[in-house]
């Protein structure tokens, strides 16, 4: 069995954060940008107003 931190990582495009691969996103790792479902719906607020990133 694998540990969490041998696992590869990527960083959020919204809010920065690391965070590492998970199962169900093994046949689309490449193409991940975004750690959370919230982050992926803020990603519009964040380029339009730049107030509303955190």
């Amino acid at each position: 069995m694998r540990r969490k931190a041998d696992l590869p990582q990527k960083t959020c495009s919204t809010c920065g954060r690391p965070f590492a691969w998970r199962k169900k996103w093994a046949k689309v790792w490449d193409e991940v940008r975004y750690c959370s479902e919230r982050c992926k719906s803020r990603r519009k607020t964040a380029a339009t107003d730049p107030s509303q990133t955190k």
